[in-house]
C-alpha cells in the first residue's frame, strides 16, 4: 500500500464557494455554475463555434479516424489483472463504448489467443439502468475473489456508487453491501466486514471534498450504524480505507491525511487502530514479515539516520512493538534496501508474495529491480529490460510470486513482460507499431534554467532534421506533485504529430519526481516558479538549437501542466505559436474553493494567506492575463463532468481573454471526469480538437500570433 497521490476532488457538481472578501471583483464567477443554465449555454456556444472552424480542416478527418482506430483498435494490449486462477481485463472497443470487465485462464491468456468470459457489461448496465455509468475499478476478496466492490461514476467524476459484486453469479449481490455517490470509498476487513471512508451525510466532509470518517460496517447493518474508528479535522486533507494484502490475509488501514504530501498510518489491530510510527511523508508497505518504507525526508531512529529518497525495512511485528533502538539490546536496526544516487530515483515499490518490486528512474530512463530477504538480508536483481524507456510493474498478488511488467519507450510500443516464481521472464505481449517511427531518433538533451539548474528533456525528430526553426514543435511538461514525466509510447501523439513530421520534446522540470523527493519540493510553494522557469529553459532550447521558432513551437499541458503552459502563455507569449491547455488550473485565487482545490495547497500556498497570495498572485494566469499583447490564438479543453479540477477554471480564463479581444478555442466534453471522455468518440473529438488545432497554429496559415 502506497501514498495516494490523487489530485482528486470529492465535492459534488454544483456552485463553487463563494468569494473571498479579499477577492477582487470577478465578473466570470457565474462560469463556475457548473451546470448552470447560462453557463451550459456559453459553453454550447462555444463548443459549436471550435468545432465548426476545427472540423472544417482538412486535417480533422483524418486525425479523428486514426485517433479513433487507434483507441478501439484489437491490437491493444489486454493488460492482465491477476486474482487467483483467472485474470481480468477492462476493455472497450467499438462494440463496447463504456467498456466490459471480463477474464480468462492463467493457460489461455498466455497461450495467445485467449476466451474471455464477459463478468459484467457496463454498457448493458447503462443502457438498463438510464444513467451514463463509467468503470472505476473493483476491489475483489482474496483468495477466492468472489465477493467484490465494483465502483461506478455518473459520466467520468470521481464521485463514485460503490455496489457488492459476485463473480461466480456475475450479479451485483441482492442485499448486498451499497454505498451512494460519493467520493471515497471502502476497504474489505472480511467477508462481513468493511473499512468505510465516504459522505455520511452533513458535517462527514473535509474542506476539500474528501470524507471526514472511517466507519466499520458489519454486513446486515444499517450503514448510518456503522462504528466509527476515526475522525479527521474538517480542514485536514481526508481520511481513506485501504488495506496491506499479504499471504496471510488482509490487514486493514485507515490513512490520515490532514495535507497533501503528510499523513498518519493506522493499522487494525484487535479491533484497535495502532498507529505506524514512520515519518508523515513516508510511505509504507508489506512484504512476508517486513514492513518497508520509503523516505522523503532524513529520519532518525534508533540512533541512525537514513537519508532522504532512501527504501529501509525492519521486522513488522517488532516494529509495531516498539522495538527502535538496536544499542538497548531490544530493538532492531533497519536495513536499507535500495539509496538512489543523486540523479536517481524511486519511482514505485509493490510487493508481491515474496519479492519486493523497486521501479527506479536513472538520469529519468526506467529499471526494474526485484529484492528478496533472505538469510538477514537483500538479495536484488535487476530485471532485463530496455534501455531509454520506461518500465512499469503491472499486476501482482500477495499470493503468488508470478508477477507482470512492461516496457516502452518514445519509440518502442509496450511490450508486456511475466516474471515466474522460478525467477524467470519471459515476454507475454508486445503491442504492434501503432504508428510508423521509421527514421526517427530519440535523443536526451539539456537546458540551463534560470538559476543554473540542468534541466533535462528528451526530444523526438527525424533522424535528418533540418536546424532551420521551420519544425512544428510540440512541447509537453507537467511539473507538480512529484510525478516524474518518463519516455514511454504514446500512439495518439506518434499518430498525430510524430508521423507527420512534427519534433515532440518532453520537458522533465523540477516539482516532478524525476530525481526524488528534493526535485519536486524544490518547486514547491514560494518556489513554483523554478517550475515554470525549467520549462522556458526548455523551451528557448529547442529555438537556440535550431530544431524549431516561437511561431512553430507549441505547448501542451492538463491538470497541474494546464497551470504550468497558461503560466507559460502569460509570462512569454511571445515564445509559442500555439498553448493547448487541458483540464486545467488558472484562477489560484479561488482554486482552493473550487472541488479539491484545498487539498492543494502544500503544492501551491493558500492564496487567503496574504503572505502567500502575494508570491501565488505574480503567476496565477487568470490574474496576468493582459490586454496587448502577443498572444497565440488559445485553445481551452475541459469537461462538464470534471469534479477534480473545477471546469471553471478554463471557462473563465477563456472568456476573460475574450473580453480583452483575443480569438480562442473553447471545447469542453459533457462526459469524461478529468480526462478527455469516456466513449472513444469522444476522446477521438477531443484528440482531434487538440491536434488539428496545433498543426493548423504551427504548421497552416493560422501559425503565429495573434
Amino acid at each position: 500500500m502506497t501514498r495516494r497521490l490523487l489530485p482528486l476532488a470529492l465535492m459534488p457538481l454544483a456552485l463553487a464557494a463563494p468569494a473571498s472578501a479579499q477577492e477582487e471583483e470577478d465578473p466570470y464567477l457565474w462560469l463556475e455554475d457548473v451546470e448552470g443554465e447560462e453557463a451550459l449555454a456559453w459553453v454550447e456556444a462555444h463548443n459549436e463555434a471550435t468545432l465548426a472552424e476545427l472540423q472544417a480542416s482538412p486535417r480533422y478527418d483524418a486525425l479523428y479516424e486514426r485517433a479513433l482506430a487507434i483507441i478501439n483498435s484489437d491490437d491493444r494490449i489486454p493488460y492482465p489483472s491477476i486474482q487467483g486462477d483467472h485474470l481480468y481485463n477492462f476493455w472497450q472497443d467499438a462494440g463496447h463504448e463504456r467498456g466490459i470487465w471480463r477474464r480468462t485462464s492463467w493457460d489461455d491468456y498466455l497461450a495467445g489467443d485467449p476466451a474471455w468470459e464477459t463478468v459484467l457489461d457496463v454498457d448493458a448496465l447503462a443502457a438498463a439502468e438510464g444513467v451514463n455509468w463509467v468503470y472505476k475499478g473493483a476491489d475483489c476478496l482474496a483468495p477466492d475473489y468472489r465477493r467484490c466492490l465494483v465502483a461506478l461514476s455518473r459520466g467520468g467524476a470521481d464521485a463514485v456508487e460503490t455496489r457488492e459484486f459476485d463473480t461466480v453469479t456475475r450479479t451485483f449481490v441482492e442485499g448486498g453491501f451499497f454505498l451512494p455517490e460519493a467520493k471515497g470509498g471502502a476497504a474489505w476487513v472480511d467477508e462481513n466486514t468493511l473499512l468505510v471512508a465516504t459522505d455520511f451525510g452533513e458535517g462527514t466532509m473535509t474542506t476539500s471534498g474528501y470524507p471526514r470518517l472511517v466507519k466499520r460496517w458489519t454486513r446486515g447493518t444499517p450503514l448510518a450504524e456503522a462504528e466509527t474508528l476515526f475522525e479527521a479535522a474538517e480542514t485536514d486533507m481526508g481520511a481513506w480505507a485501504g488495506a496491506f494484502e499479504t499471504e496471510g490475509g488482509l490487514i486493514p488501514v485507515v490513512s490520515h491525511f490532514p495535507t497533501f504530501f503528510e499523513g498518519t498510518y493506522y493499522v487494525l489491530r484487535d479491533g484497535a487502530l495502532v498507529r505506524l510510527e514512520i515519518p508523515a511523508d513516508a510511505d509504507p508497505n508489506l512484504v512476508g514479515d517486513r514492513l518497508v518504507v520509503y523516505l522523503r525526508s532524513d529520519w532518525e531512529v534508533g540512533g541512525t539516520t537514513y537519508p532522504q529518497g532512501a527504501l529501509v525495512a525492519t521486522g513488522y511485528e517488532a516494529f509495531l512493538g516498539g522495538a527502535r533502538d538496536p544499542s538497548t539490546g531490544s530493538g532492531q536496526a533497519f536495513e536499507v534496501v535500495v539509496q538512489p544516487t543523486e540523479r536517481q530515483t524511486i519511482q514505485s515499490v509493490r510487493a508481491t508474495k515474496g519479492y519486493l518490486l523497486v521501479a527506479m528512474l536513472d538520469d529519468v530512463r526506467g529499471a526494474l529491480h526485484r529484492f528478496r530477504y533472505e538469510d538477514g538480508a537483500w538479495h536484488g536483481e535487476r530485471l532485463p529490460a530496455p534501455e531509454m524507456g520506461e518500465v512499469g510493474v503491472g499486476s501482482t498478488d500477495a499470493h503468488t510470486d508470478r508477477f507482470f511488467f512492461t516496457f516502452s519507450s518514445l519509440l518502442q510500443p509496450t511490450t508486456l513482460y511475466l516474471a515466474e516464481e522460478d525467477g524467470s521472464v519471459r515476454e507475454v505481449r508486445r503491442l504492434p507499431p501503432q504508428f510508423d517511427a521509421e527514421g526517427l531518433t530519440v535523443q536526451q538533451l539539456e537546458a540551463t534554467s534560470a538559476d543554473g539548474t540542468r534541466v533535462p528533456y528528451f526530444v523526438v525528430h527525424r533522424a535528418d532534421v533540418a536546424l532551420d526553426g521551420t519544425n512544428p514543435t510540440l512541447l509537453y511538461g507537467y511539473g507538480g506533485f512529484e510525478v516524474a514525466m518518463t519516455p514511454s509510447y504514446s500512439a495518439l501523439t506518434g499518430a498525430s504529430w510524430l508521423e507527420a513530421g512534427g519534433v515532440y520534446a518532453l520537458a522533465n522540470i523540477r516539482g516532478g519526481g524525476e530525481f526524488g523527493p528534493a526535485w519536486h519540493r524544490a518547486a514547491q510553494k514560494e518556489h513554483r516558479q523554478r517550475a515554470f522557469d525549467d520549462f522556458l529553459a526548455v523551451a528557448e532550447d529547442l529555438v537556440a538549437r535550431g530544431i524549431t521558432r516561437p511561431e512553430h513551437l507549441g505547448i501542451r499541458g492538463g491538470s497541474n501542466g494546464g497551470l504550468l503552459v497558461g503560466v507559460a502563455l502569460t509570462q512569454r507569449p511571445e515564445l509559442f505559436g500555439a498553448v493547448a491547455v487541458q483540464v486545467p488550473l488558472l484562477d489560484m485565487q479561488r482554486y482552493n474553493k473550487l472541488l479539491a482545490g484545498a487539498s492543494w495547497m502544500a503544492e501551491y500556498g493558500n492564496p487567503d494567506v496574504p503572505e502567500e497570495w502575494e508570491y501565488i498572485r505574480r503567476y496565477s494566469p487568470y490574474h496576468n492575463v493582459r490586454e496587448g499583447q502577443p498572444y497565440p490564438r488559445v485553445l481551452f479543453t475541459t469537461t462538464t463532468r470534471d469534479d477534480r479540477v473545477h471546469p471553471g477554471h478554463a471557462r473563465k480564463m477563456a472568456a476573460k481573454m475574450e473580453a480583452m479581444g483575443y480569438p480562442v478555442y473553447y471545447f469542453e466534453n459533457t462526459e469524461g471526469g478529468h480526462g478527455s471522455g469516456v466513449t472513444p468518440e469522444q476522446q477521438a473529438t477531443m484528440w482531434a480538437v487538440v491536434y488539428t488545432y496545433l498543426w493548423e497554429q504551427l504548421a497552416g496559415e493560422a501559425s503565429g500570433a495573434h
